[in-house]
């Protein structure tokens, strides 16, 4: 009997002479194969060291100049009998509904100038200030020629 008990061992009957019924407990074998794996996920390190990072630090300097948040380009639209006014900077252009198209082209001139006077680029805040007055139709069109001239934070300010 304790000769059958030690052929067996883990992995059956093997070589008893009954018949070629080898099988192998799984059980055990996953456990084993997710202990090792809990292991070494536990004991790696998955991190590099700090020294291992490349790193340069820029030379200090004396004065530094603190970049704060940039103003945004102030653009007042206002309602008028035949159309709008728009007031960018220190300039005015008026939007006639007669010649709405010379007058958007004359607009997207006087924002480019207006740009290169202040200095600013396409990435530069612009806000919007509208009359509650104003036409949905100028609205929509004064921020397409914004838009299409390449500006990309543009926000509206809420007035009541």
């Amino acid at each position: 009997m304790r000769n059958e008990i030690l052929q067996r061992g883990i992995f059956g009957p093997f070589n008893s002479g009954r018949g070629s019924d080898f099988s192998l407990r799984m059980a055990p074998m996953i456990d084993m194969i997710f202990l090792l794996l809990i292991f070494f996920l536990v004991a790696g390190k998955w991190r590099p060291e700090e020294s291992f990072l490349p790193m340069q630090l820029p030379a200090a300097q004396a004065q530094t100049h603190i970049v704060g948040e940039i103003e945004p380009l102030i653009v007042h639209i206002c309602a008028m009998p035949a159309g709008c006014g728009v007031d960018i900077g220190r300039r005015h252009v008026q939007l006639k509904s007669q010649n709405i198209d010379a007058d958007l082209v004359l607009l997207m001139e006087q924002l480019r100038q207006c740009l290169r006077e202040q200095k600013r680029f396409a990435a530069d805040p612009v806000e919007i200030v509208c009359d509650a007055a104003v036409k949905w139709d100028y609205l929509a069109k004064i921020y397409n020629v914004f838009f299409g001239a390449g500006l990309t934070d543009i926000t509206f300010r809420m007035t009541e």
